[in-house]
């Protein structure tokens, strides 16, 4: 029987080429656009599956209350992790002390390679469960050792063996190569996305904590002399089997708030196991309640999906039920040889089956032909799932669904047709069923509209914020890091040398880049402050010559200049600032922090440093060259850009031979703070364009259905 039935819609689809042309191209493109989404959609369910322990794994973040707003930080205090291991036994397998990942200079021999890395613990190993390919998860307990990943140890030794080679890092310290981890998957990452708002980068070496201590003065201070005001590091754990992560953040929630100065006790510091779980998708905070993140993406593309497939689906029951009185001879003589309701709606199913089958696998085809270009645009390493069970599970499972959504309601109008009227064809589409497919192209093209709509909304908002003022001139500006102490005590001889190449106009320091912002600090007091209200302002340490390298606008006062000694201990505020101190005419005014007092001279108008979707943050800018990370140069604009970027290079060659020459434009760098929305953009873009597309198939077999009707009534008015 059921071979019967194939063989008929078979029939049925060959003898009406156009019809089945739409639906099965409809439901090719609707189930090509769901495939393709949900494949996007589980590699972003499953980020970080990769690891063993991810459901038991998180991070410790902390909430602080400042003028009555909760922020959410990364930042915690050295002493933190001993705590968490000595008096919370039972609670953790392992707690990991990590310092803030970032790019390092990895040398050997005549090599320096610029690398993306973090130093961790010993058992950081142990508790991401990394897959080593050379050596094991102990390599960490050696303080002077480092593990790389393949593609790094690729680069760094060739095809030789890395295992005991001694590399520098930061053309400081030697470390030995005591293993070699497996690069980790692209959706894939040890950091929580709360610290990074322009993306991750790929990790390429871990090294162990000692080494950093060793390395770096004030974290050995923080250590010796036990600070818990010095927020400074990131903690990593992994609770005990039968523990969950929430019961144990209930639990160490106010570790802090017991050991930190009364003055810190105002902020109500607590603290929380962020799960590894939720460190993609739900990695947004406001007043220290997670709010999502990236999962509203998910949740939007996965709507999406579902109403392109939906569109497809209308368009076969429309053609279906406006076919009807084409088919009604066939209901008739079924019928009257004895078929009852049920075997003509299973004759209509199996038709509507093999149409979206015939669908699946031209959708398949289709998938693995845009796979690549669809990865390219969606910055992601999906592959087919060719061996995957679930995959073709759920694919047919789909097709069932997709099958009873298109072939339902057509089955049953069919088969309810009377077996005299059909025989005399004179059974007419009733009423209601014309209506009803009137109704169906509205949905279909209101959705599609909607997505329309969505995507030019989307789209105008990204460029509104594109075009917000920055307030600074990014133009030709490029920043350079200090990533080694070979940049220390030569911002002189730096400056003076670049200055001679005629290549740039100006340069400064600073302590964060110019599109981040990595210092926040509390204790300011001012005249007429409430008492009670507690600060935590962006604090920016600067050489003079900043505000004119990054071309900032004074709003009231001066800027920072040598000719004043007094200078170095001025401050300048932006107009965040002044707003919310509430000072009126703030010029000449005494900031006190901690046992200083510091003279504002100048006030600048807001520059917009983290995300561009937030309010710019109250902020001082200070005077300190032996807290600078980053160098700013203006290119001179009389010159072309890349014998700028030549000349600049062999100053730094000169000065630094040993550290691979690295530099950011300022405005590419502010660029990639759009990255996911513009992605995201293009995507539902398309995706819109595809659902009208679509919906215009739908239409054009109806319009040509009811010219096929009309034939003869449009021969008589051309005669």
């Amino acid at each position: 029987m059921i071979r019967n039935y194939l063989k008929t819609a078979w029939r049925n689809l060959l003898n009406n080429k156009t019809y089945s042309f739409i639906n099965i191209g409809g439901l090719t493109i609707g189930l090509t656009i769901t495939m393709l989404i949900g494949l996007w959609v589980h590699d972003e369910t499953t980020f970080n599956t990769y690891f063993n322990n991810y459901d038991q794994v998180g991070q410790v973040l902390i909430n602080k209350t400042f003028d009555g707003e909760t922020r959410t930080r990364y930042t915690l205090p050295y002493p933190l992790a001993s705590e968490l291991r000595n008096v919370y036994t039972d609670d953790f397998e392992y707690v990991v002390m990590s310092s803030f990942p970032g790019d390092n200079v990895l040398s050997f021999q005549e090599k320096n390679l610029t690398k993306f890395g973090v130093f961790m613990e010993k058992d950081a190993l142990r508790m991401f469960s990394l897959q080593m390919l050379k050596g094991d998860w102990s390599a960490l307990e050696d303080p002077n050792a480092v593990v790389v990943s393949e593609s790094t140890a690729k680069g760094l030794f060739g095809n030789k063996d890395p295992m005991g080679k001694a590399i520098k890092i930061n053309n400081d310290q030697y470390a030995t190569v005591r293993g070699v981890f497996e690069d980790l998957p692209n959706n894939s990452n040890i950091f929580d996305a709360l610290a990074f708002e322009s993306g991750f980068k790929e990790l390429n070496f871990i090294a162990p904590w000692d080494y950093y201590v060793s390395a770096n003065e004030w974290v050995k201070t923080a250590r010796d002399q036990n600070l818990w005001d010095n927020n400074s590091y990131q903690v990593y754990v992994q609770v005990a089997n039968g523990s969950s992560l929430s019961e144990v953040s209930e639990k160490i929630k106010h570790a802090v708030y017991d050991h930190v100065p009364d003055g810190t006790k105002k902020s109500n510091p607590e603290i929380f196991v962020h799960p590894m779980k939720d460190w993609h998708l739900k990695s947004s905070f406001e007043n220290g309640i997670s709010v999502g993140g990236a999962i509203k993406y998910v949740n939007m593309f996965g709507v999406i999906g579902i109403f392109v497939l939906l569109l497809a689906c209308i368009n076969f029951m429309n053609l279906a039920t406006a076919r009807a009185q084409k088919r009604s001879k066939e209901v008739g003589i079924r019928k009257t040889v004895g078929s009852d309701k049920y075997q003509l709606i299973l004759q209509f199913m199996v038709e509507s089956f093999l149409v979206t089958f015939s669908a699946f696998i031209m959708a398949c085809i289709l998938v693995l032909v845009f796979l690549p270009s669809f990865n390219e645009l969606a910055d992601k390493q999906i592959v087919f799932p060719y061996a995957n069970f679930s995959f073709w599970f759920i694919g047919l499972g789909l097709v069932v669904v997709t099958s009873f959504l298109a072939g339902g309601y057509p089955s049953l109008y069919l088969s309810s047709f009377r077996p005299l009227k059909a025989l005399k064809g004179t059974v007419q589409s009733g009423k209601s069923a014309v209506v009803f497919r009137k109704d169906l192209v509205v949905v279909q093209f209101t959705v599609s509209i909607v997505l329309m709509v969505g995507t030019i909304i989307v789209n105008r908002q990204i460029q509104h914020t594109k075009n917000r003022s920055t307030g600074y001139d990014s133009d030709q500006l490029i920043m350079i890091p200090k990533n080694t102490k070979d940049y220390e005590g030569k911002y002189d001889l730096i400056r003076e040398s670049l200055k001679k190449t005629g290549a740039v106009t100006e340069i400064a320091e600073s302590s964060s880049p110019l599109t981040e912002v990595w210092n926040s600090n509390g204790g300011f007091e001012w005249e007429g402050k409430d008492p009670n209200l507690l600060t935590n302002m962006v604090t920016f340490f600067i050489s003079h010559d900043y505000g004119k390298t990054v071309g900032w606008n004074i709003a009231e006062g001066r800027d920072f200049s040598r000719d004043f000694s007094s200078d170095s201990t001025a401050y300048i505020l932006n107009k965040a600032a002044v707003d919310f101190m509430g000072i009126e005419n703030p010029i000449g005014k005494k900031i006190r922090w901690y046992d200083g007092e510091h003279k504002v001279i100048g006030v600048v108008e807001n520059l917009l440093t983290e995300s561009p979707f937030d309010p710019v943050k109250p902020s001082i800018y200070i005077i300190d060259y032996d807290s600078t990370n980053w160098l700013e140069l203006k290119l001179a604009p009389s010159q072309n850009i890349t014998e700028s970027l030549s000349k600049i290079e062999q100053v730094f060659r000169k000065i630094s031979p040993n550290i691979p020459f690295q530099y950011e434009f300022v405005d590419e760098a502010f660029g990639k703070k759009f990255v996911t929305e513009e992605r995201l953009r293009r995507l539902s873009g398309i995706f819109s364009i595809l659902a009208i597309i679509i919906s215009c198939l739908g239409l054009f077999g109806l319009a040509s259905f009811i010219a096929e009707k009309r034939t003869k009534d449009i021969g008589i008015r051309n005669e």
